[in-house]
C-alpha cells in the first residue's frame, strides 16, 4: 500500500489560503472608539490638566507650609557621649546628655516626635535583604539559610533573635521631653504604642507562641549591638515586647534615602498638654547609645504637627505645580503654532 504524499501545487494553480474565515469571531471585528484629535480637544485637555495640577499643587504647598515643626540637632551637643560610644567596649556604660530649647509659640493639636538620621544608607542591597521575615512571623526556622549572615549565630552556635543587619543596627537612643514651668520641671507624657502601621503590627510581625516571652525566646541571644534581649525592649508594657515592639517595627521598614526620619513618640494630650505643647522652655534628656561619628552622620529630634496632606514635605506640591506649569505652557505653545499656521494658510488661499 503506497503512502499518499502531498504534491506541491503546479504552476498556475491557486495556493490554499491560510487566512482565518472572514467571520466576526475569527477576524475579531470588535467595536472600538477612536478619538478625533481636533485642535479644540487637544488645547482644552492641556489647559484643564494644567489648571487642575496647579490648583492641587498650590493647595498641597499651602498645607505643608502650615505644619508647625521644630528640629534639634544633638550630635554636637552630646559630643562627650558620642566619643564614649565610638569605642565598642563601652557598650554597657550609660551616658546621658541634655538639650535645652524654647518654643516661642504654642504648638496646637496632635504633636509627633521623630528621630532623624543623616548620612545613614539603609538602601544598600545587602543591608535591605539582611532579615528573616519568617523569623519575624514567630516561626521556628533555620536562619542559617536566610540572608541574615553574618548576623545569624554566635560562635557557640546560639542563634540571634532577631537576626540580620537591619535589626542589629536598630536606633536605640532614649529621648524624654521635659517642660520647664517656672521653678518646676514637668515630664511631657509620651505615647510609645500605636505608632506603627496596622498591617505591620498585626500581620507582618508576630511573637513565637508560648506561655511567656522569655520562654518563647529561650535558646536565642540578642544581636551584638543591642543592650537588651528582644523580649525586654519595653519593660513597662509586656504587650509592646518582642517582634511586635513599635520601635522595632518602625525601624525594620527601611528608608530609600540616606537622610530620613522615623516616628518615635506621640504627645499624650492630658493636663497642661491637652491642647498640644504650650510655649515655653523645654529640655530633651537623651540616653545616648547610637553612634554616628564613624559614618559622618547626624542625629536630630523633630517635633511636628501633621495636616490632611501629611507632614512638612512640599515635594508633592512642587511636583504638581511643575507638571501644571508645563502642561499650561505646552497649551500656549500649541495655540501659538496653530494660529501662525492658520494665518499662513489663509494668506496662501487668498
Amino acid at each position: 500500500m503506497k503512502n499518499k504524499t502531498s504534491l506541491p501545487p503546479q504552476e498556475g494553480e491557486a495556493r490554499p489560503s491560510r487566512c482565518p474565515d472572514n467571520s466576526a469571531f475569527k477576524q475579531q471585528k470588535l467595536p472600538a472608539w477612536k478619538p478625533q484629535l481636533t485642535i479644540e480637544s487637544v488645547l482644552s485637555s492641556f489647559f484643564l490638566i494644567g489648571g487642575f495640577c496647579l490648583s492641587v499643587g498650590v493647595c498641597l504647598i499651602l498645607s505643608a507650609n502650615s505644619v508647625r515643626e521644630i528640629q534639634i540637632d544633638y550630635s554636637d551637643k552630646c559630643s562627650d557621649c558620642s566619643k564614649l560610644r565610638e569605642n565598642s567596649s563601652n557598650w554597657n556604660k550609660e551616658c546621658h546628655c541634655s538639650v535645652n530649647f524654647m518654643l516661642k509659640e504654642d504648638i496646637l493639636g496632635d504633636v509627633f516626635m521623630y528621630y532623624g538620621l543623616q548620612n545613614f544608607y539603609q538602601n544598600h542591597r545587602r543591608y535591605v535583604i539582611s532579615r528573616s521575615d519568617a523569623q519575624l512571623l514567630g516561626r521556628n526556622v533555620n536562619i542559617q539559610k536566610s540572608y541574615c549572615a553574618p548576623f545569624t549565630t554566635y560562635r557557640n552556635g546560639t542563634p540571634m533573635a532577631p537576626c540580620g543587619a537591619i535589626a542589629n543596627s536598630m536606633f536605640n537612643d532614649t529621648i524624654d521631653l521635659f517642660y520647664n514651668l517656672n521653678s518646676s520641671v514637668i515630664q511631657v507624657p509620651l505615647l510609645k504604642t500605636g505608632n506603627s502601621w496596622w498591617t505591620d503590627k498585626n500581620v507582618k510581625f508576630r511573637n513565637p507562641k508560648s506561655y511567656n516571652l522569655s520562654s518563647a525566646f529561650a535558646g536565642t541571644a540578642r544581636p551584638p549591638y543591642w543592650q537588651k534581649p528582644v523580649y525586654l525592649l519595653d519593660e513597662e508594657d509586656e504587650r509592646n515586647n518582642g517582634y511586635v515592639n513599635d520601635d522595632f517595627i518602625i525601624w525594620m521598614r527601611v528608608s530609600a534615602f540616606a537622610t530620613f526620619r522615623n516616628l518615635y513618640r506621640r504627645i499624650r494630650r492630658i493636663r497642661q498638654f491637652a491642647d498640644g505643647l504650650p510655649a515655653g522652655n523645654y529640655t530633651f534628656r537623651i540616653s545616648y547609645n547610637f553612634p554616628v561619628t564613624k559614618f559622618k552622620g547626624r542625629k536630630h529630634v523633630i517635633l511636628s504637627t501633621v495636616v490632611w496632606s501629611g507632614g512638612s514635605n512640599p515635594f508633592l506640591g512642587i511636583a504638581y505645580v511643575v507638571t501644571g506649569t508645563a502642561a499650561t505652557l505646552t497649551g500656549f505653545v500649541i495655540t501659538a503654532i496653530h494660529l501662525k499656521l492658520r494665518k499662513k494658510k489663509t494668506y496662501f488661499q487668498k
